[in-house]
């Protein structure tokens, strides 16, 4: 979940700061650059739209834009297959993009270090059945539902589902596309990626590489002098690590300011030090994921490659999920936290293997009693180890919204997205909800996620 970045100069102009504030406007102005030419590289080369279309959906009705539109300059290169961005030409990033390891934000003259991805590719077939329709008759009301969603609110606020797929008992029963999107388009999950490193994590446990109970094995809290030391795998997953790594998605604090400015992001997660005792605050961070996505890539050999060929061969092979973009970091770590693209109907087979109990074609891809775990409430909260729950009644303190989906049985749980994406689980309904689009509504727009999974609801149960 990432909530509106509030970029730059809530109260002035650039050039009216000085350079010596501390609240580190340069900072901040670094993060929206990135930002910026993050999310047109993926737009661009991913996703396969237009710069333009990216920046006046995703970018410009972003709340203090308005402050900054007028200096924001954004090139792309397609021979190079990247997009530089500079605000009133300062604060210059580049984001790259690279087969098979997504968009990277680099800044100055950095240059990113070759990747060897030889074997990466899945060598046996989908195990989970193929989600295809199996219906003759389709359901009038239940279409007309979807169909009314993807019509677009240009508001304020502004509203584009761009995709919509229901499953019930593993098949297609509908699914609606807004123009120029289809079955196969990739398209940004946020922190629905969050969910996805709670399988790679699962998957390590399986194997018995890991477990959630054992220390998180960062190199830099190896010293059991550390009070660091003591953060647990689960703690991590839980968003209740204790670290001092607030996300307010400002461009001033440190969680975003380490996703679109460091380099070795895990490694400046964790120079972080404690400010909460491990296991006694919840505080939602972005940080946290790319702590996980190191330690997911430390245990799988180390390399990019290594990851790869690990999540190819142990998840997206054999779920079928064939359009997927996970991004790097200059390092090769995953960036877990936030940043995979894929198609509606790959997000909609990564739902059906938590409704599955993780299970796929009567092989078990997630360990026994995982996705139990992965849905049971933290502490007082509605969040779960990578997944929102139902089970928890009222509103997130920060963002004043529902924990849950109001309209869904108790036994829902979901991956969620900043901008709207969600995969709503329904056990009790047998049934998997994908919605993706851009919404620029707080919460990532969950009421409106929740009327449309209670219009789905309505129109499966006539």
């Amino acid at each position: 979940m990432r909530k509106p970045i509030l970029i730059l100069l809530a109260s002035a102009g650039l050039a009216t700061l000085s350079s010596c504030s501390m609240l580190r406007v340069d900072k901040a102005a670094q993060v929206a650059s990135g930002l910026s030419s993050h999310l047109i590289c993926s737009g661009v080369f991913v996703t396969g739209r237009d710069a333009d279309q990216v920046f006046a959906e995703m970018i410009r009705p972003l709340p203090g834009m308005d402050l900054v539109n007028w200096g924001l300059r954004y090139q792309v290169d397609t021979q190079k297959r990247e997009v530089s961005t500079a605000i009133a030409g300062l604060f210059a990033s580049r984001a790259v993009y690279r087969d098979n390891l997504g968009c990277t934000v680099l800044h100055g003259e950095e240059q990113l270090p070759p990747v060897a991805l030889t074997g990466i590719a899945a060598t046996t077939a989908p195990l989970l059945a193929d989600i295809a329709p199996q219906e003759a008759t389709p359901n009038p009301r239940l279409q007309a539902a979807l169909a009314r969603a993807i019509v677009p609110q240009e508001g304020p606020p502004l509203r584009h589902t761009k995709a919509l797929v229901v499953l019930r008992d593993g098949h297609i029963i509908a699914e609606q596309y807004a123009k120029g999107y289809d079955a196969d388009t990739p398209l940004p999950g946020f922190s629905m990626t969050k969910s996805v490193m709670n399988a790679l994590v699962g998957i390590l446990v399986r194997q018995e590489r890991l477990t959630v109970e054992q220390p998180a094995p960062i190199t830099a809290w190896r010293d059991a002098g550390d009070p660091r030391h003591a953060i647990t795998v689960d703690q991590l997953l839980r968003q209740i690590s204790g670290l001092d790594l607030a996300q307010t998605n400002s461009g001033f604090d440190p969680s975003s300011q380490i996703m679109f400015i460091a380099r070795d992001k895990a490694a400046a997660a964790a120079a972080a030090p404690l400010d909460a005792t491990p296991g006694t605050r919840w505080r939602y961070s972005d940080t946290n994921y790319l702590l996980l996505s190191r330690i997911v890539r430390d245990a799988v050999g180390g390399e990019a490659g290594d990851v790869l060929r690990f999540t190819n061969q142990e998840l997206f092979g054999p779920l079928g999920m064939r359009h997927v973009t996970l991004d790097f970091d200059a390092t090769g770590t995953p960036m877990g936290a936030a940043n995979m693209l894929a198609s509606a109907h790959d997000w909609a087979r990564f739902g059906q293997l938590y409704l599955n109990d993780g299970m796929a074609g009567g092989q078990r891809i997630l360990p026994a009693g995982w996705v139990a775990y992965a849905t049971s409430p933290t502490l007082a909260t509605g969040y779960g180890a990578g997944f929102w729950t139902n089970r928890v009644a009222g509103n997130v303190a920060a963002w004043g919204v529902p924990w849950g989906l109001a309209h869904a049985p108790q036994d829902a749980f979901f991956a969620r997205g900043f901008m709207g994406q969600f995969i709503a689980v329904i056990p009790s309904e047998r049934l998997v909800i994908v919605r993706l689009g851009v919404s620029h509504v707080r919460g990532d727009d969950i009421e409106e996620t929740d009327r449309i999974v209670a219009e789905v609801l309505a129109a499966c149960r006539t």
